[in-house]
Order: structure tokens, then C-alpha cells, then sequence
């Protein structure tokens, strides 16, 4: 590997944030998934969770949407919700749903600056009943269509990068957020790649 790639791969290693993540609950197409991987991999998300408790786990992700953004991530695939949960728990304070509801807050009144986890439900159904009780709450993204409903990956894409701004305006980007070891491990993994 040449010094530039090992330089380029330690500085986007340092912008990697421990305290946002994504959740996407039975999500079907892997194009979508591929998607949003590539959002995560660009705004320095590193762990992306996969539920799927009503469809057979992804054996593999849409190469040509995602750039194989698959490679630099670290995709956990859960097909128990409540041990998905309790591994959320342990690193995130705060698990919010999209879910239209009279109790959801804007994305814009979302404080990023916490650990917060974001739930995407499936393209026909949204997030199910079941993960919506586990969740603290629901956000939705302000719209005045007549829709009012987005793709997965760019509702996703549209959050992330709210929380991409507030970070960067709260300097989470610099500092490294990953531990020593993490960072570590991760580095020689992406240098393999």
C-alpha cells in the first residue's frame, strides 16, 4: 500500500463517529442497504445494524450502489430484535424511529450531539410495531407533499446529514471518537482491502 492510501485511510479513520449509527429493520432490497451504506461511509458512521426478523439475512449487498462502501463499514446483522436492543443499548442513549406518529419530533429538533441511533423501517410497511415499542421515540423529516414519505435510503440520507451538520458544528469531527484499539484494528483491516 502506498504511503497516500495509508495516509488517506488514518485521516478518514479519525472522522469515524462511535456515537451515530443506523438501524435498518427488514429492509428488502439490498440496493437500499448499499445506499445507505455508502451515506454512512460518508458521513464517518462505522457501525450499521441489519434486523431482519421477517426476512432471510442478506447474503450479500448491491455492489453498484454502494461502491463497496460494505468494506470500510463494520455491518452487524441481527435477526433477534431484543438482542439487537440490548447491543444498541450498551452504545447509544438515545433509539429513534421514522415513524409518522402525533408524538414524532422533527429530525431538526433531534440532538445529535448524544449518542443516538436512527431505525428505518422496510419499503412497504416502515418500522413495525414491535421495534417502535422498543425505540424511545419516532422523528420525522418535515415535507409538504402530498406523499409524505421518502426512499429509505434518501430519508436516511437526509438524516444523516442533519446529524452530519450538527456534529460538525459541535467539532465531533475532530476528534478521533474511535478508541486506540479500535482505530487500530480497523487500520489494519481497511489495509488489507
Amino acid at each position: 500500500m502506498t504511503p497516500e492510501r495509508t495516509k488517506k485511510l488514518l485521516a478518514v479513520l479519525s472522522k469515524r463517529q462511535t456515537s451515530l449509527t443506523v438501524v435498518l429493520e427488514n429492509v428488502f432490497d439490498p440496493h437500499n442497504i448499499s445506499a445507505v451504506m455508502r451515506t454512512c461511509d460518508a458521513v464517518g458512521v462505522q457501525d450499521i445494524y441489519i434486523l431482519n426478523t421477517r426476512i432471510p439475512p442478506h447474503k450479500k449487498w448491491g455492489a453498484k450502489s454502494s461502491s463497496s462502501a460494505h468494506k470500510w463499514l463494520s455491518v452487524h446483522q441481527y435477526t433477534n430484535a431484543q438482542t439487537c436492543f440490548t447491543v444498541l443499548r450498551q452504545h447509544y442513549d438515545l433509539i429513534l424511529t421514522t415513524h409518522l406518529s402525533s408524538d414524532a419530533v422533527s429530525l431538526y429538533h433531534v440532538d445529535f450531539t448524544k449518542r443516538i441511533a436512527l431505525v428505518f423501517g422496510n419499503e412497504r410497511d416502515g418500522v413495525s410495531e414491535d421495534i417502535r415499542a422498543l425505540a424511545d421515540g419516532n422523528f420525522i423529516i418535515p415535507q409538504v407533499g402530498i406523499i409524505q414519505s421518502l426512499n429509505i435510503s434518501v430519508a436516511c440520507a437526509v438524516s444523516l446529514y442533519e446529524a452530519f451538520r450538527q456534529k460538525n458544528i459541535a467539532e465531533h469531527y475532530n476528534e478521533q471518537q474511535l478508541s486506540s484499539t479500535h482505530f487500530q484494528q480497523l487500520a489494519k483491516e481497511w489495509s488489507m482491502h
